[in-house]
């Protein structure tokens, strides 16, 4: 009985030490590389002792690839693992992180303050309250029949996006087609060119989030089996879903303000996990943060060293994303879909 005990601990702790070093691994990777050329030392060097390494090379390394590769780490952790949190919560594996009309919100706010405003600090600002404004909008919707289900929320969800996606169109139509038109264009497109440190400050509610859904992880097992015979085994159903969906909301709301829309990352990378690993989200909420982390860091690196000009990462997300979920999905013949 020693052994399998044994065995068990073995992979718990390479599965841990797994998803706590391929982050880290991809993140030295976004140092190392990007269209300026640095010497592997100078890198080192600059981490280590930047006093000893050229001006150019403090710059590259400090201000401008390490808060981007920051910031897709977080962004990419936040979508996939609030992605599997809505999967769970509305035992539905095509919804994602955009669900309750997130991403809609925050183009809302984002166009708002690009056209009356001049973009700036105002577009993170209100994309992040417009965000947040789409998820109450979607609650309350949902509870217009006085009963809220995980079927009212999603209805609510999808309502209220479509009630922001024509505001979105509204303000393309009244923006200056030379000056704001482009930029709201480009936001939608998804991109971390403009990301400095000052933007980090978006990384606190994300982790916010996170930590709420990571801290209701086993809840989420007893939820999924839905929601009559979770409160007969005991369990605070609306609790539970106020705190999950609450926390999966604010990781979706912080991260979207920041990077544009993305919306690839959410649906698919949860399930990328459960193929590796099966559908206890005790293991499946720290495997997508970890998966997601990891993919959107790579996507970051890709996009701006395949070319000369950057390409906006969420079509890069999906161009090569999507080929590589088919080959998994195939490989696995399916694996743990729930």
């Amino acid at each position: 009985m020693k052994q399998p005990a044994k065995t068990k601990q073995l992979r718990v702790a390479t599965l841990i030490a797994a998803l706590v070093l391929l982050p880290v691994l991809f993140l030295l990777l976004s140092l190392f590389f990007g269209r300026y050329p640095l010497p592997v030392r100078d890198v080192l060097s600059a981490l280590v002792r930047p006093q000893t390494v050229p001006l150019t090379a403090r710059v590259t390394v400090w201000r401008l690839r390490l808060p981007r590769a920051l910031a897709a780490a977080f962004v990419g952790a936040s979508l996939a693992v609030s992605g599997a949190a809505f999967q769970s919560v509305f035992r539905n594996p095509l919804v994602s992180s955009g669900i309750l009309g997130v991403s809609n919100g925050a183009g809302f706010g984002a166009c708002v303050a690009i056209v009356c405003f001049g973009g700036g600090v105002y577009t993170y600002l209100f994309s992040f309250v417009f965000a947040l404004a789409a998820v109450v909008l979607s609650w309350f919707a949902g509870r217009i029949s006085r009963v809220t289900t995980t079927i009212t929320m999603i209805l609510g969800g999808t309502i209220v996006g479509a009630f922001f996606s024509a505001l979105v169109s509204i303000m393309k139509y009244i923006a200056d087609p030379y000056s704001q038109l482009p930029g709201i264009t480009f936001w939608f497109m998804g991109s971390f060119s403009s990301v400095g440190y000052s933007h980090l400050l978006a990384a606190v509610p994300m982790a916010v989030g996170m930590l709420m859904i990571f801290l209701s992880r086993w809840r989420l097992n007893v939820l999924s089996m839905g929601e009559r015979e979770a409160a007969a085994l005991g369990l605070d159903v609306r609790r539970c879903q106020f705190l999950v969906i609450g926390g999966a909301s604010l990781c979706t709301a912080a991260a979207v303000c920041i990077s544009g829309t993305i919306g690839w990352v959410g649906l698919v990378i949860p399930h990328i996990g459960r193929m590796l690993i099966g559908n206890n989200n005790q293991k499946l909420i720290p495997v997508s943060m970890s998966l997601g982390a990891c993919f959107m860091m790579l996507m970051d690196l890709l996009s701006r060293t395949l070319t000369g000009a950057e390409i906006p990462i969420g079509i890069l997300c999906a161009l090569i994303g999507t080929p590589f979920f088919v080959y998994l999905l195939k490989k696995t013949k399916g694996g743990n879909w729930t």
